[in-house]
């Protein structure tokens, strides 16, 4: 390799470790960046220079020293660049504008088709989303650095093209470039459980921790697993597929096509179904209400002492603590963090019925040494993760930088 091309790669490595490390950190001095990244002053004050000419990073205000100059304090500048993230869901889509502080700038939910929606379906509603915000944002755009989709099913990825294989969905395989084209907007894909677990472990509950189940409970359920630290893909990315687990023989039918999956008795669309389907659901008004919210009022019917409704939560609680358990032996978590529109409330209101049903199904050793907690970055994590999966092409250096904002 010529020594020109090493000098080059070094100088990546060190911008893409120090820019990593402002994001994660919010705010932080030199010193503390050296320290982190194990790389000398003189190589952090040339990097910081840089990210600074490019708009990327500021100085935001400074400390004392001790007996010289103030101390300079950094952070990523917010106007410095723009990404989307998206989670697409079954019965919706919801598409956010990040800023380079993370933070929500804008956002645009639509809604998908009552029956199963088509990859067509989902490209519409994601280009009409996303045109709508940049329609509204037209001042940032040339500074819109990605997509990042959080979506149900598998993503493979083969050199630059990446499949999703959403078999719960019955669709045929999708190419993520097919799905959605936004003009000069390059598009990242993975699974929703995944972006989840991302979000968590930058800025959430997993943060700092090496061995943690992100789980998400929505209507379907998925799971990212972190091991030694690193998101588990598997050999082709499929790793985590939780929900299509096995906890009976004989079960009752799964959207995937198989029988007795975790998703077919806890998935959130399943345990509402169920509830709507009960006599004391009848004339409660709960025809014109979402899933998500007919679940809210399963929880509080279930608090409230309704016999059908607190049957109903007690079964999920129990077969959803038998497949988490099934984790906890497979994968020997510090944590367990529960996330998606079903997951949250349920942690809320049955947590630690919860934790007891997965440490008695639990070998006793590994039983003993997780903790279950709620994720951290609440209803929009899914989206924010999507959005981590182009600011990750954007600290490693894949894709242009942004026009600097004046």
């Amino acid at each position: 390799m010529a020594l020109g091309s090493t000098v080059r790669d070094l100088r990546r490595r060190n911008r893409a470790l120090v820019l990593r490390t402002i994001v994660l950190a919010g705010e932080t001095t030199r010193a503390e960046i050296a320290t982190t990244c194990g790389l000398s002053t003189a190589t952090i004050t040339n990097v910081v220079t840089e990210l600074m000419s490019d708009g990327l990073v500021q100085e935001v205000g400074s400390v004392p020293s001790n007996g010289g100059r103030p101390i300079a304090r950094l952070s990523t500048r917010a106007e410095g660049a723009y990404l989307i993230g998206a989670d697409v869901g079954e019965n919706g889509v919801m598409v956010e504008l990040f800023d380079l502080s993370l933070s929500t700038v804008d956002r645009v939910f639509v809604e998908l088709p009552a029956t199963v929606a088509s990859p067509a379906d989902v490209g519409r509603s994601l280009t009409d989303a996303v045109e709508t915000i940049l329609g509204r944002r037209s001042d940032v755009r040339d500074r819109v650095m990605g997509m990042g989709l959080g979506v149900p099913g598998l993503v493979e990825r083969s050199g630059e093209r990446a499949t999703i294989y959403a078999q719960s969905l019955g669709w045929a395989p999708t190419a993520v470039d097919d799905l959605v084209t936004i003009s000069d907007l390059p598009v990242q894909a993975d699974n929703g459980a995944k972006t989840l677990t991302m979000a968590e472990q930058w800025f959430g509950a997993a943060r700092g921790v090496d061995d943690c189940v992100v789980a998400l409970v929505g209507r379907g359920i998925g799971a990212g697993i972190i091991s030694d630290g690193q998101l588990l893909r598997g050999r082709a990315s499929s790793a985590g597929e939780f929900g299509h687990t096995k906890i009976s023989v004989d079960g009752p039918e799964c959207a995937c096509g198989g029988r007795g999956c975790v998703e077919a008795y806890v998935g959130g669309g399943s345990v509402v179904a169920r509830w709507r389907a009960t006599a004391d659901a009848s004339g409660a008004g709960l025809d014109d209400l979402s899933d998500e919210e007919a679940f809210a009022r399963l929880l509080e019917a279930a608090d409230a002492g309704t016999s059908s409704a607190a049957a109903i939560v007690d079964d999920a609680v129990g077969r959803l603590g038998i497949g988490l358990a099934n984790l906890v032996n497979l994968t020997n978590p510090e944590k367990i963090i529960l996330g998606g529109w079903a997951g949250l409330p349920l942690h809320a209101a049955r947590g630690p019925q919860l934790s007891e049903a997965i440490r008695r199904h639990s070998l006793a050793r590994p039983g003993e040494q997780f903790t279950l907690e709620p994720a951290a970055m609440g209803g929009d994590a899914v989206a924010l993760g999507a959005a981590l999966l182009s600011l990750e092409q954007l600290i490693e250096g894949l894709t242009p930088l942004p026009k600097v904002p004046t």
